[in-house]
Order: structure tokens, then sequence, then C-alpha cells
């Protein structure tokens, strides 16, 4: 699939059903996180911070532990990030609450 933030939604519902079964409530909330974060772009950066990719991985290379391709890759970037979703917050509204709340994840 494409590097488009249209793309990368398609790909992140996919990685969602078939790796954590999350269905579309959990969608929901990964949709308003990552739009809020990256708006759903690859190459998105935040000039304060270093935060990279679609999750807004601080540092950006941590998501080399999936593959090389992380700079570049949305699969990579989503893979990761639900990776970081599930281990830190469980699912992804919970992430969502989190992030109102406090103003990042």
């Amino acid at each position: 699939m494409a590097n488009t933030p249209d793309g990368a939604r398609a790909q992140a519902r996919d990685i969602m059903a078939s790796s954590y079964g999350w269905g579309d409530d959990q969608f929901s909330c990964l949709n308003s996180l990552w739009t809020k974060e990256s708006n759903w772009r690859v190459e998105a950066s935040n000039g304060g911070s270093g935060a990279t990719g679609i999750p807004q991985a601080l540092p950006g290379d941590k998501m080399a532990t999936v593959a090389a391709d992380w700079q570049t890759s949305a699969r990579t970037q989503i893979v990761w990030g639900l990776g970081y979703i599930k281990g830190s917050y469980g699912t992804p509204c919970a992430a969502w609450s989190h992030s109102q709340s406090l103003n990042w994840y």
C-alpha cells in the first residue's frame, strides 16, 4: 500500500485487526491520536522534540527495531507504533485518553 495518509490508515486498520484483534472502536481512537500527532504522514517531524513519523516516535530510530526502512515505510512505523501503544497503554483508546489529558502519549 502507498505511503499516503489514506494508505497508512488502511494498513493500520488491517494490522490492528490481524495482530491485536482490535476493531473499529479502537481504530477510531487510533485515527484521532495519529491525526493529531502526524496527520498520518510518514515524514512528519516535530522540530521541538525530535519525534518522527506517523506515531511520533522519540527518538525516531526506535522504529528500526521493526525494520531498517523506518524513515520511509508507513507499515514499519505503524507496526512499531501499535506495539508501543499495546505495551504502554494496552489499547489505542487508552493512549488517546492519555493524549487528551496530558497532550502527549
